[in-house]
């Protein structure tokens, strides 16, 4: 009888113990926005510029290694389009607002004060032009529906905050803009991050 109270009492710490744990954090992140040059099967070619921007997540873990992660970053760059318009090669120029919504699974590992992870999941790219720098007046909003993946390292500065930089890869379908400014192709936009996050 004694042995049974003992090993209850000792599930019911380590219950404990893992429910005072932090299981849920925020982070914000600064990265950068590399796009690669995309070529259709016609003449059109499309050619990013690379950019900063901002990442917000919020993560919430179901058990010590493995989360679930939502996301939203924010990112302005132009796409300059050739071969458009009967083959010129004059860049059409279409400046537009960059703005991710993703979820991703996340299973990560603990070393002390370093903490790698990976993760995977659904992500959209919403692209919106900005007539101010768009040279098409025709040009539309687009939302294309990808994936993403990608993995980093989180470094424990305190109990409750980590200095987290990851890299972050979205596959998805270049925007097409209108019917003569698209690539028919898919990209994969390279977004490496370092931001901090808050646990709580």
């Amino acid at each position: 009888m004694k042995k049974m109270i003992v090993l209850g009492a000792l599930v019911l710490s380590a219950a404990a113990g893992y429910a005072q744990e932090s299981r849920q954090d925020v982070s914000a992140s600064v990265f950068g926005l590399v796009a690669p040059q995309v070529h259709a099967n016609g003449p059109v070619v499309m050619n990013p510029t690379d950019t900063l921007g901002v990442l917000v997540s919020y993560r919430f873990l179901l058990t010590p290694r493995s989360g679930l992660e939502l996301n939203y970053s924010f990112a302005q760059n132009t796409n300059y389009f050739t071969g458009a318009y009967g083959g010129s090669q004059t860049p059409v120029p279409v400046h537009s607002r960059q703005q991710e919504i993703s979820g991703a699974y996340v299973f990560g590992l603990s070393f002390r004060r370093y903490n790698p992870f990976v993760e995977a999941g659904p992500a959209a790219i919403i692209e919106t032009p900005i007539l101010n720098g768009t040279a098409t007046l025709d040009a539309k909003r687009k939302t294309n529906i990808g994936g993403l993946f990608g993995g980093g390292l989180a470094y424990e500065i305190s109990p409750s905050f980590d200095i987290r930089v990851e890299y972050r890869g979205i596959l998805v379908k270049a925007p097409a803009f209108t019917s003569d400014l698209t690539t028919n192709r898919y990209e994969v936009i390279n977004m490496p991050a370092i931001g901090i996050a808050y646990h709580f």
